[in-house]
């Protein structure tokens, strides 16, 4: 009787996940120390955890397949955020022309980082008006893509058993393909709709962090396609792991100050949440790293965070037979808040 060694396709699924997420942090702790140690505090973009956490989790995912988008996307939108910044105060015009902007260069660009969306609008919400900014993000971009080349030639030569299962892959690589063309006129009016909902509420409250730079790429993708992002079924778990990451990464800045620890704790927390809520959702570590960049973060933003989060979930749920496939829309109600993303 003849006994097989061969490692479960299972075990070796998870070792790629907890090698990739163990990646992840190691290149964030070391750009919080550069930026600790320069004063170049930009290349500390908070969409880098979303970015390098997927990237080096999923190798075979679009983001980590697309190398050459990874590294210039962001860089671009973020100059064109810059741009808008020293141009244009803070209001509804800039940032509907930042958003916009955004999305156009995307699209014309036909990248599926959707990140950059974020990126554009994070200098105007923070009044980031130095071209050190861009620069900042295509140096550190150019570094997690060169990394990411890397690391993947490196599973797949002479094992490519170690790369995580190919189904699994497609399932979870619906998180950041390009949105399609069904329907887009009404996603689209459905989405900057929302941001100026959104908007006019952190108007009215004074909180303008409200309209967070996380929340608008979340949107876009909900909004645009949300019958292939397993977490939509699921939104209901959004604004909880949106705020327990802000409540997170506030509380350990205030704590440790801002640099290596404070970062690492925040990404370990918030990849232990998304773990043990079987959530595939990387904007979320995102919001904990914003701490980092705010000239003066306080409990206010966990707020904001909250009450922007919670906003965008009541109205996708409002919106949702509209925007979902009818199949999608009855399995999204059978599953609720309770099944895995």
């Amino acid at each position: 009787m003849s006994i097989s060694i061969r490692q479960d396709p299972r075990c070796r699924f998870t070792d790629a996940l907890n090698l990739g997420a163990v990646l992840s942090l190691v290149l964030l702790a070391v750009v919080a120390k550069a930026a600790l140690l320069t004063g170049a505090f930009y290349v500390l973009f908070p969409e880098l955890a979303a970015l390098s956490y997927d990237v080096f989790t999923r190798p075979a995912g679009s983001w980590a397949r697309s190398p050459i988008m990874l590294a210039i996307t962001p860089a671009v939108t973020a100059a064109m955020g810059t741009a808008v910044t020293q141009a244009m105060v803070y209001g509804l015009w800039s940032v509907a022309v930042a958003i916009a902007g955004a999305t156009l260069i995307i699209w014309l660009m036909r990248s599926p980082i959707m990140p950059a969306i974020s990126a554009a609008f994070l200098p105007l919400a923070f009044g980031i008006t130095s071209w050190w900014y861009p620069v900042s993000i295509a140096a550190v971009m150019t570094v997690l893509a060169g990394v990411s080349i890397v690391y993947s030639r490196m599973l797949t030569s002479g094992d490519r058993q170690r790369v995580p299962a190919l189904d699994t892959e497609a399932r979870a690589d619906e998180v950041e393909v390009a949105p399609t063309r069904h329907k887009t006129s009404l996603r689209a009016f459905l989405f900057f709709a929302f941001l100026f909902a959104v908007y006019v509420l952190a108007s009215v409250t004074g909180l303008r962090l409200i309209l967070f730079p996380p929340l608008v790429m979340i949107a876009f993708e909900i909004f645009n396609n949300a019958d292939s992002r397993p977490w939509a079924k699921r939104p209901l778990v959004l604004p909880l792991v949106c705020s327990m990451s802000a409540g997170v990464g506030l509380a350990v800045l205030v704590a440790f100050g801002a640099g290596p620890l404070s970062v690492v704790i925040s990404l370990l927390v918030g990849i232990l949440a998304l773990r043990a809520l079987r959530l595939h959702f990387p904007p979320a570590l995102t919001v904990g790293l914003l701490p980092q960049i705010m000239p003066h973060a306080d409990w206010s933003f966990v707020l904001a965070v909250a009450l922007g989060s919670a906003t965008l979930t009541g109205a996708f749920l409002l919106v949702r037979p509209l925007l979902l496939n009818q199949s999608v829309a009855l399995a999204a109600d059978r599953s609720g808040s309770g099944s895995p993303g």
